[in-house]
């Protein structure tokens, strides 16, 4: 009599990963759709033989959606939208091993791989002009106002201009990498009248002004490390003439009349002469015709 016998495979060993815990660095601006960890890196082996079924997750919160698999049997993890080093540097992903799919009703057996993905900042902006005003709350925008100063006409001015809203100057936002910055006129320096230092950004002058027209300089903040990370900043220089004396008022004390009911915007008119405005005048030795 011949018995044959069949030994059927029971489901009683869970999917086992290589490598349950894996780190990744991964450089901000990384291009959509590479590769992060390979596939054979988190292809996880069962002793069963069956067919396993992944799924990834993260664990923290805003960070969904950046990090994905190729497909359901393809646990090659790949990114999947732009990063921000701004908006999130480290994030945690959960891969689970399954050997029956999420829907099935049959005993399941489940591994799990955890991934810690650390965003390194990459050199993506160019400088800041300071200080400026961030747009819309967006940390990665910044914008500045234009600088302005005043020179007296025929005279040199042999320190570096006060400029308003403040000195010229210019940060590396990539604030990780933190360039260094140099500083030159590209613009607006007619007969070469001012300088910049390349290294602090004070600007002063190299010779008088005869004219009393204005200047418009243009100046340009560069990385040291890349020329095509630039920006540029206007710096406006006013030419007045120099101002020996202050301004003063014609009389020390100003009297008035006002009458009660009047309307707003009505005259005030002088003590004892209810027909004559009121005026308060002042004077300036420094413009005597005016």
């Amino acid at each position: 009599l011949e018995i044959l016998v069949t030994i059927l495979n029971e489901n009683d060993n869970s999917p086992v990963f290589p490598q349950p815990n894996l780190t990744r660095d991964v450089p901000e601006d990384t291009k959509v759709n590479t590769a992060i960890v390979a596939s054979k890196e988190v292809s996880a082996n069962d002793a069963d033989l069956d067919t396993i079924y992944y799924e990834l997750t993260t664990t923290l919160q805003d960070t969904d959606g950046y990090f994905a698999i190729r497909g359901v049997n393809n646990p090659e993890i790949y990114l999947q939208k732009v990063l921000d080093y701004d908006k999130f540097n480290l994030t945690t992903l959960l891969l689970y091993a399954r050997d029956r799919p999420v829907t099935s009703p049959d005993p399941t057996n489940t591994a799990t791989a955890t991934i810690t993905i650390t965003i390194k900042q990459s050199d993506t902006r160019a400088p800041w002009f300071l200080p400026c005003t961030r747009l819309h709350n967006d940390s990665s925008i910044c914008i500045s106002s234009p600088y302005s100063g005043r020179v007296n006409i025929s005279e040199m001015s042999m320190d570096p201009l006060l400029l308003e809203p403040g000195p010229i100057y210019a940060v590396d936002p990539d604030y990780t990498i933190s360039d260094r910055i140099v500083y030159s006129i590209v613009g607006g320096n007619t007969d070469e009248v001012f300088s910049v230092d390349a290294d602090t950004g004070n600007l002063t002058m190299n010779k008088i002004v005869t004219s009393p027209d204005s200047f418009l300089l243009q100046i340009m903040a560069t990385q040291v490390s890349n020329i095509r990370k630039y920006s540029v900043a206007t710096v406006e220089i006013k030419v007045i003439n120099k101002s020996n004396f202050p301004p003063y008022f014609e009389k020390r004390v100003y009297n008035g009349t006002v009458f009660v009911g009047l309307p707003q915007r009505s005259f005030i008119y002088q003590a004892g002469d209810p027909s004559t405005p009121l005026v308060i005048t002042a004077m300036d030795q420094d413009f005597p015709d005016v």
